[in-house]
């Protein structure tokens, strides 16, 4: 574990880093799934910290992540930082994880890739191939690093898409075994499963993004896993 500081002084603590796509990031006025974690983690009473080289929303007019504009205001600076871009996936982070894991020193990765990537980007079996770059990658800067990856949740376009909606359910299968396959008691490595009822008609605004509902549910799909697999924390409890 790493040390953080809390009002004793310096204490052991879990550094995270939230990793993701738009799902993640978040846009002006949203309040994230980040948050909802972040909630959850305070309410456990336990130190730690949130790290990562961002901490920005996705701002639309700007089409940058340049927003501050959270739907709680009192989301503190320092709990908002994460490795999260709008329309970035495994290809792309998957180049700089090692370089800032080097640098942020979190012990847990929440990751919530790939839908991006198969949207524009990459096909299953290509996609894989940078989710094994990417635990390489982060293993190389910090070997006991411990993973938890969130499947892909189809959007939309798979209910119009067949191709689109097979390309998802491959990546999940490739996700699966090649967590099976890295997955070390010296750096563990998780699926968690998917949000239990999650519908992306009532827990999205869009068919992909998540409301309020949505981000709870991703939220608690991090935690329930940790707890369950780990035993980190405990259970959800969605305030």
């Amino acid at each position: 574990m790493s040390l953080v500081g809390g009002p004793s002084g310096m204490m052991p603590g879990m550094r995270y880093l939230f990793v993701g796509d738009s799902m993640t990031v978040g846009a002006a006025g949203d309040y994230t799934w980040r948050y909802r974690m972040w909630q959850h983690l305070c309410g456990l009473g336990e130190p730690f910290t949130v790290v990562g080289p961002r901490d920005g929303l996705y701002d639309r007019a700007a089409d940058a992540a340049v927003s501050a504009d959270y739907a709680d205001p009192s989301f503190p600076p320092r709990a908002r930082r994460h490795l999260a871009g709008w329309g970035e996936g495994w290809l792309h982070l998957a180049p700089v994880i090692g370089d800032i894991v080097r640098e942020h020193r979190p012990d847990v990765l929440l990751i919530s890739l790939g839908l991006i990537d198969l949207g524009f980007y990459t096909d299953a079996g290509q996609t894989a191939a940078n989710v094994e770059r990417f635990i390489t990658e982060a293993r190389g800067a910090a070997p006991g690093l411990r993973m938890v990856l969130l499947p892909v949740i189809p959007n939309t376009r798979a209910d119009l898409d067949p191709g689109f909606a097979d390309q998802c359910a491959e990546l999940n299968a490739l996700l699966a075994k090649a967590v099976a396959d890295h997955d070390t008691p010296a750096s563990p490595l998780l699926l968690a499963s998917r949000p239990d009822g999650y519908d992306i008609l009532l827990d999205t605004y869009d068919g992909t993004h998540p409301n309020a509902a949505g981000e709870h549910k991703l939220a608690g799909a991090f935690a329930d896993a940790m707890y369950q697999a780990w035993g980190v924390g405990a259970p959800y409890d969605e305030r």
